[in-house]
């Protein structure tokens, strides 16, 4: 029983649950149909709605399209009405013109008119003057030929004999003025050169300026004692002999008391000597073996200092590239000298004037300073060498790699060889200015300071003079005078009668300018 009751069960439920699963088949196919008739529906609702919008749209565009012609059609006549306006006033003002060329071509023809018949009128007067100077052209002719057979009977001589002498009388005439205007022209050109070689050296002179010292060939050291003197002397004189020896000089002790004279030839060893004995005697050792270990010292730093001394030269003219040697042998002329000159202080001098000069007539000044520079390197060189020192500074330059031209004013510096380069001439002219300086030549020191004394005693002789100054060379003289004891009125005076007792006793070059100062001072103390 239990089993049919089970199987009864589980049959009901199978049916049950196909019979649940039929329905609710059925139901969803119901539910389904619903949403689709539903669904159809809304779809012709919306189709039937855009339709609806289409034609409204389409009739919109309608209007619009049929609005946008009617403006276009509008906007189109408006242009067309101005363009034809345009044209109608174009074709008024081209009319204008018209007449207006018309009338202007009118009248510009009856002027042609009118001076056609001008022309026509004085081509007829032209016709019949014509006419008349050939007449008168004939009776011309006819009056020379009866005036030259009247001059050839007078002088007694054919026209061709006139014709040539005059013509020689002519040419001597045009000779003499062309020799008067060639002669005038090589005066004014010697003028105007002579001018600008004046403002060459004027201007150059007055550009440069440097100090020209007296300096002694003769070196003197004094004696710090007496016994100092017998150590330098040594035993039995070897101390003096060695150091003579040493050094090349010649060494006096006994004639100048407490002093040592060096005597030699040659400045570089003069200049070692002076050191060597500085230094014995600053450190009191004096004997042979010390002496020439004091003396080679000496030497070796002499020579570095003649190589910075020519080196220092050429960096103060801008001369570089120079070679070595030749920069050894220029600063050895620091120790010589030509007159009261030292030569490096002339040479560098030299440069510096012919660097002027070259720069005020468009020269190279590089190569004007280098060749003045170097245009003495000769003096330094040895004696031994043969020749002048411009000669042997030439070939001493050559070999050491300068130019030519350099070489060539080197050589003709001293005038001793003629140039026709203006490097050489430049050299020569600075050489020469640098030499005539007040206080270059001993012989002309003294008669410049000598001159000076006579200006200055001439103004002194003159009653009321307090002092008196020459100065600018002895160009100018400022005269100080007592206010007490001289009025302005008397200053006039005074200045004149001066300057004309310095004319009367006195030989100078040039001008002298004499000025008076008379100067009044009141001074009072507030205590």
């Amino acid at each position: 029983m239990d089993a049919v009751l089970g199987i009864s069960i589980l049959v009901s439920l199978i049916v049950g649950l196909g019979v649940g699963a039929g329905g609710f088949v059925f139901y969803r196919k119901v539910v389904d149909g619903k949403k689709k008739s539903a669904a159809e529906m809304e779809v012709e609702r919306i189709i039937n709605r855009a339709k609806s919008q289409a034609s409204k749209l389409e009739r919109e565009a309608q209007q619009r399209a049929k609005d946008f012609e009617s403006r276009a059609r509008r906007n189109a006549e408006n242009e067309i009405r101005k363009e034809k306006q345009k044209i109608q006033n174009l074709e008024g003002q081209l009319k204008d013109k018209d007449h207006r060329l018309n009338r202007e071509f009118q009248r510009k023809e009856e002027q042609l008119r009118s001076k056609m018949n001008q022309l026509d009128e004085q081509a007829e007067r032209t016709e019949q003057a014509e006419a008349r100077v050939k007449d008168m052209e004939g009776q011309i002719q006819s009056q020379i030929q009866d005036l030259e057979r009247k001059l050839e009977s007078v002088a007694q001589m054919t026209s061709e004999q006139a014709k040539s002498e005059l013509v020689v009388a002519l040419e001597e005439e045009a000779r003499k003025e062309l020799n008067d205007k060639i002669s005038q022209m090589e005066e004014e050109a010697c003028r105007e050169a002579d001018k600008k070689a004046r403002r060459a050296l004027s201007v150059a002179i007055s550009r440069y300026a440097s100090e020209v010292a007296t300096e002694k060939t003769v070196s003197s050291i004094p004696l710090t004692s007496d016994e100092m003197k017998g150590k330098i002397i040594g035993r039995e004189g070897r101390n003096i002999r060695a150091l003579e020896a040493a050094c090349g000089v010649d060494l006096i002790i006994d004639e100048t008391p407490e002093a040592v004279i060096i005597s030699s030839f040659d400045p570089v060893r003069r200049e070692v000597a002076r050191k060597s004995l500085q230094r014995l005697m600053e450190d009191g050792r004096v004997h042979p073996a010390r002496i020439e270990e004091v003396v080679e010292k000496v030497k070796s730093e002499l020579t570095q200092a003649m190589k910075e001394d020519g080196e220092k030269a050429c960096m103060d003219l801008g001369v570089h590239g120079v070679h070595p040697a030749l920069i050894q042998v220029l600063g050895g002329l620091k120790y010589r000298h030509h007159d009261a000159q030292n030569l490096l202080a002339h040479s560098e001098e030299v440069g510096f004037l012919a660097g002027l000069m070259a720069a005020e007539i468009g020269f190279d000044v590089k190569v004007a300073r280098r060749a003045g520079l170097l245009h003495d390197i000769g003096r330094a060189l040895d004696h031994t060498a043969e020749g002048s020192h411009a000669v042997i500074g030439a070939d001493f330059a050559r070999r050491h790699g300068e130019r030519e031209a350099i070489v060539h004013a080197i050589r003709a510096h001293e005038g001793e060889e003629q140039s026709d380069q203006l490097l050489a001439h430049l050299v020569q002219a600075a050489n020469n200015l640098s030499k005539s300086r007040p206080g270059a030549r001993r012989a002309q020191m003294e008669s410049y300071i000598r001159r000076l004394q006579d200006l200055e005693s001439v103004a002194n002789s003159f009653d009321g003079v307090v002092r008196t100054f020459a100065i600018q060379s002895g160009k100018e003289m400022r005269v100080l005078v007592d206010s007490g004891k001289v009025t302005d009125e008397q200053s006039q005076m005074l200045v004149r009668d001066i300057a004309r007792k310095i004319e009367r006793e006195l030989n100078y070059p040039g001008q002298i300018k004499v000025i008076v100062v008379r100067e009044t001072r009141i001074v009072e103390h507030a205590r």
